[in-house]
């Protein structure tokens, strides 16, 4: 078995290329510049090194290894489109197609983009489904009745910036929201939020309506507990079935220590 992986920064790659390998893949990753951890070539049965944008290599590379099926995992920092790009003449005729460079349009077309090349793109949890965050509260302290208030006002707004790719994380406080999720990612909007608060400030952190579930879901793990109880945050609320978190355990026992409340929750409790 063969599997193909398009590789940036972050905890996933490596788990995913750990697990494909108990499973006997033969593994060979596009990594991506300046995202990709070095540790994944003694994984790789071949890695290649690749810039932004460099879409007739990555074609290039998956032909020569006759990979049809692929995952993409890791985080872009978006800022990088703007600096660290190299655009190839595919990669400039692709965007030249885009109405918008919204995340999940442009995931979602170079998916479509690779699987007329005969490569299909399978879900970023196919090996790893224990990944994918169970309904209910996780930790000991539960929502208090104002915190719970906020989410219930957050919620539908965190949607509503989803719907528009604009982010997946309101920070919301006493009824105001403090901070919206854009280009800057999670942390920066959980540590801009909660300099503005003095007391008990909801993260709310969850899939876009129109959520491609192949990738790009919204993921956790302790640094976002970490961020969080630097900044003030008391209460962090996830989506059920639609997002990830890592190192879940270590993630739980951090957030016990800081007191700090881990809900997923879904639509239905907002009916």
């Amino acid at each position: 078995m063969r599997i193909g992986l398009m590789a940036g920064g972050g905890p996933f790659p490596e788990l995913f290329l750990k697990k494909a390998l108990e499973k006997g893949y033969k593994i060979f990753v596009v990594a991506y510049t300046n995202e990709a951890d070095e540790v994944l070539k003694e994984y790789a049965d071949s890695i290649e090194w690749l810039r932004l944008g460099q879409f007739s290599r990555v074609l290039k590379f998956f032909k020569k290894n006759n990979i049809d099926e692929a995952v993409m995992l890791g985080t872009i920092k978006k800022t990088r489109l703007f600096s660290d790009i190299r655009p190839d003449f595919k990669a400039l005729a692709f965007f030249a197609r885009l109405k918008h460079t919204h995340d999940d349009s442009v995931l979602t077309l170079f998916a479509n983009l690779l699987g007329k090349e005969g490569i299909t793109i399978k879900p970023s949890t196919f090996l790893l489904p224990e990944l994918i965050n169970k309904k209910g509260c996780w930790t000991k302290r539960k929502p208090s009745k104002s915190e719970m208030q906020d989410i219930l006002a957050g919620w539908p707004i965190a949607k509503q910036i989803g719907k528009y790719d604009i982010g997946q994380c309101v920070v919301i406080s006493n009824g105001t929201i403090l901070a919206v999720e854009a280009i800057d990612g999670t942390d920066a909007t959980i540590l801009r939020g909660g300099g503005l608060a003095d007391k008990e400030t909801v993260v709310v952190k969850i899939s876009k309506p129109n959520q491609d579930l192949r990738f790009d879901l919204p993921c956790t793990g302790c640094d976002t507990i970490e961020t969080m109880y630097k900044a003030g945050a008391s209460t962090l609320i996830l989506e059920a079935e639609k997002s990830i978190s890592f190192d879940r355990e270590k993630m739980i026992l951090l957030a016990e220590k800081y007191s700090i409340c881990i809900q997923a929750m879904d639509d239905s409790d907002f009916v």
